[in-house]
């Protein structure tokens, strides 16, 4: 057999599960840390630095995971190993941290649970790219999205539902997590562990070998393959080309550093400045790996495969940024701003303070069960339409519907304004991995999967050390503010969709 077969319809079912299970926990952090971090005391300003734990650990973590999955091979496969583990590792950073006795533990636990997701995660996109032809990618990753929309619009509105349907209590004293969203942390724990497990036991990968002679059957593919060699010859990328690089970078860091400091700014943009600073130190160290013949080291390859990233991932790039900026904006301020612009509500013990977090739950349910059929929208039509087509459109709507809160003053008609973001959402969890899996090759698909999460974990980066301070000295800390934002970058990205290059399915 030379050519990568056709899944059927329920094994590329068995295979997303495991997905589903990891949303559902990543979908309690995302519709309740706001919500623990204001019970434990952060003020709206904080909100969002306090986030910055999750996309810097997936900023480290989803490339690491990436590179080594490529190279793994044991007796559970490629990926499943990293799926097995960062499961376990999931659900006791669940069963933990909504039990959290102060902010600074909870902010701590955050970073602890966000890694534990990535390890889990990131596999699962290159899972996709390694199992299925380019002709059912589009299905995969809209079956991945489809069964993040069913996990994460019950685990967004299990408070909620603890409360509603089990009579939970929805309220504690001051300082105090309820109940409601503790056992909320506990369930979504145990379901991780039991939908990932699924997937472990019920797929089979292929071997290195069958994988190697799937890719070499596929004349485009091969090419691919032969490329990509060629772009990864060491000369290519020469030491004194990342030395000049490197102090280039580091130039600019410190001497942002130095303006910072001078000024007086927020401590917080110390955080962009020292970004630049490490990716300036990482190039010089590549330099001298390099000089030295060390070219098989992990920071060598992932840092020239950054490099060398190929064209529609850079095209693919300004989009992820505006598009996840936007995101990380809506996690940050969704709650504090329902609870305040549509509740009237800034207490977070007050009984309507905690009406109206739950109803952000709700609306975050809302938002993922819109996710579920536009999933199966993008599924159906995403080779037709075209998936850069699709893309655009969902983005718009999505830009729209953040815009909307804060024109739409009655609480119960946001449900449209989050049902648009579902369109957005749908397409962010798919479109971009379906294109970007067309364009690498299989021996790659993993490592060019974590650093495709560099595109998605900067800009939350961004959006966490400035948003907050925009929000707070611009705004007086209205959070609905951010929401606007989130918006007008939501509607940036899908202009930017217009430069994407689309491969043409097989």
């Amino acid at each position: 057999m030379t050519q990568k077969p056709a899944l059927s319809f329920w094994q590329i079912w068995n295979m997303c599960i495991g997905f589903m299970g990891i949303q559902f926990g990543f979908e309690l952090q995302v519709s309740n840390v706001s919500r623990i971090f204001q019970t434990l005391g952060a003020n709206i300003d904080e909100i969002a630095i306090l986030w910055v734990a999750a996309p810097l650990t997936g900023l480290i973590v989803q490339p690491i995971i990436g590179y080594m999955s490529d190279k793994t091979w044991t007796r559970l496969g490629r990926r499943r190993p990293y799926f097995f583990y960062g499961a376990i590792l999931s659900t006791l950073a669940l069963l933990i941290m909504p039990n959290s006795p102060t902010l600074w533990i909870a902010a701590g636990m955050l970073w602890i649970m966000d890694a534990s997701f990535n390890i889990a995660m990131e596999p699962f996109r290159a899972f996709v790219g390694d199992m299925l032809p380019n002709r059912q990618r589009s299905l995969g990753y809209a079956m991945q999205t489809f069964f993040i929309g069913i996990g994460a619009s019950v685990a967004a509105a299990l408070p909620w539902i603890m409360t509603n349907a089990f009579g939970v209590a929805n309220e504690a004293d001051p300082g105090i997590i309820p109940d409601s969203v503790i056992y909320a942390f506990y369930t979504g724990g145990i379901f991780l562990l039991i939908c990932v497990f699924w997937t472990v036991f019920t797929t089979k990968e292929y071997s290195p070998e069958e994988l190697d002679a799937f890719n070499k059957a596929d004349h485009a593919a091969s090419e691919t393959s032969k490329a990509q060699a060629a772009a990864h010859d060491e000369t290519l990328i020469a030491p004194a080309r990342h030395k000049q690089g490197g102090m280039l970078w580091l130039a600019v860091g410190v001497a942002a550093s130095l303006v910072i400091y001078m000024t007086a700014a927020s401590y917080r943009l110390h955080i962009l400045s020292g970004g630049v600073i490490v990716f300036g130190l990482l190039r010089l160290i590549v330099s001298a790996k390099k000089d030295k013949g060390q070219t098989a080291s992990a920071i060598v390859e992932i840092t020239d495969d950054l490099m060398l990233m190929p064209t529609v991932m850079k095209q693919l790039a300004v989009v992820q940024f505006f598009s996840w900026f936007a995101m990380f904006a809506m996690w940050s301020f969704t709650t504090p701003a329902v609870t305040a612009f549509h509740f009237g509500a800034m207490d977070p013990s007050s009984e309507i303070y905690n009406t109206g977090a739950n109803w952000a739950g709700v609306l975050n349910s809302v938002r993922n069960l819109v996710t579920i059929a536009a999933a199966i929208f993008i599924a159906l039509y995403a080779n037709t339409i075209g998936r850069r087509k699709i893309h655009m459109l969902n983005l718009t709507l999505g830009g729209i519907g953040l815009a909307s809160f804060y024109v739409v003053k009655d609480p119960d008609l946001l449900v449209i304004s989050m049902g648009l973001v579902g369109f957005a959402w749908a397409s962010i969890l798919s479109i971009p991995y379906s294109l970007l899996s067309s364009a690498v090759a299989h021996h790659k698909m993993g490592i060019y999967m974590g650093i495709f999460n560099f595109f998605i974990v900067i800009p939350q980066i961004v959006a966490s050390t400035t948003l907050g301070l925009l929000v707070s000295e611009l705004f007086a800390g209205q959070a609905i503010y951010g929401l606007v934002f989130a918006g007008g970058s939501m509607i940036i990205a899908a202009l930017a969709t217009l430069n994407v290059s689309e491969p043409e399915a097989e």
